[in-house]
Order: C-alpha cells, then structure tokens, then sequence
C-alpha cells in the first residue's frame, strides 16, 4: 500500500506520493541511482552558495560501514531501518568557508539538500525516512566527523516493502492514514496569527 497525500489543494504528483515508510524491499538502490540521488542534493541553493553539507553513505554490501551508522540509531529506529539497503547520515558545516563565521543557515541548507534528494528518489520509486532519533555524539566518533561539522539526521534509501511484514505498532502505523495541520494553522500575514486573504475560500 502506497498513501498518497489527501492533498486539500492541487500540488505537484511527487509531492503527493513522497512518503517515510518503515518497511523496505530487499531490491538493491544501484550506484547509478545513488549518484543521481546525491547530484540531485549537490545543486540545492544555499546561502551564500555555501553548500554546508556533507553525507556519509553505507549499503548493505558494506556491512561494518553499515553496522556503524546503524549502531548510532536509538533502538526503536534499529529495529526496522536495519532493513533498509541503503543508510546516510547528513552533516552540517557550522562556519562558512570563507570567513569562519557562524552559518546559521546550515541546517536550513542541510535540509533543503536532503529535500530535493528526497524527490528525486520519489521521481524513481524509491522512498526516503529521515530520523532525528539517533545519538550525535556516538555518530561523531564511530564516523569520525571533525570539528565543526554537526550531524543533524540519519536518513535511510531503498524501495517500497510491505507494510503488512512489520510488527505492530509499525504496521498500524504504516497504513494509517496520512495528515497535516491546515494552512490556517502554518501560513499567516505579516502579523503573527492572522491568514492571508488568499487562503479565503
């Protein structure tokens, strides 16, 4: 079962199918796919042309490169994302390069890097789940990440699976319905809490 959003207004089609399944197909994601992946995120915009970001990949024919970015997920998310073929850990640089100063935008451009990723795996039936659930600290020493870089999400790649494979409560997850919050609740004027007029029906 694939949920496409229930959209309340028209949108582009991969953005209606892009979603974060738990359960994955055995199927391999090719290298050829996986440059494309990350081709995809090299050309995000980012302040200042910056790019802050950084990715560290492990597939399963990796298995001790993979066991270390697995080993670096809370248990809930080891339990089905061992499962995935392929795990990434996305890192932000903290200062820009050219003068050191703080970038606050990083994680913003991080993000957004990991966004248009996500779409081009949408666009090739392949699906993307980012997690925040993973321990940052354990991630900068078993990766070796440097100082000054920040690891601000572990993301799995890989194909649909079936959700009825799942044990519960993932499965009743997986086949849930889908939601968000209305635009009425996330877009307002340029006065904190009150809707724009275009959002009148």
């Amino acid at each position: 079962m694939h949920p496409h959003a229930n959209t309340d207004h028209p949108v582009h089609q991969l953005i209606r199918e892009r979603w974060s399944p738990r359960s994955f197909s055995s199927k391999e994601v090719s290298p050829e796919v996986l440059r494309s992946l990350f081709e995809a995120a090299r050309w995000t915009p980012s302040s200042s042309n910056e790019q802050p970001w950084a990715f560290l990949v492990a597939t399963k024919d990796q298995p001790d490169e993979f066991q270390r970015i697995l080993g670096t997920l809370v248990e809930f998310n080891q339990n089905w994302a061992k499962h995935a073929p392929v795990l990434v850990v996305a890192v932000s640089s903290l200062e820009f390069a050219r003068n050191h100063s703080p970038n606050r935008n990083a994680h913003y451009d991080t993000g957004a890097a990991v966004a248009h990723l996500t779409f081009e795996a949408t666009s090739r039936g392949l699906v993307v789940h980012q997690m925040g659930g993973f321990d940052q600290q354990k991630a900068r020493e078993a990766l070796h990440i440097p100082k000054g870089w920040e690891p601000i999400a572990v993301f799995t790649i890989g194909y649909p699976g079936d959700a009825e494979s799942l044990p519960e409560p993932l499965k009743s997850r997986e086949l849930s319905p889908r939601t968000r919050k209305p635009l009425s609740e996330i877009v307002m004027s340029a006065a904190w809490g009150q809707n724009p007029s275009f959002l009148a029906k």
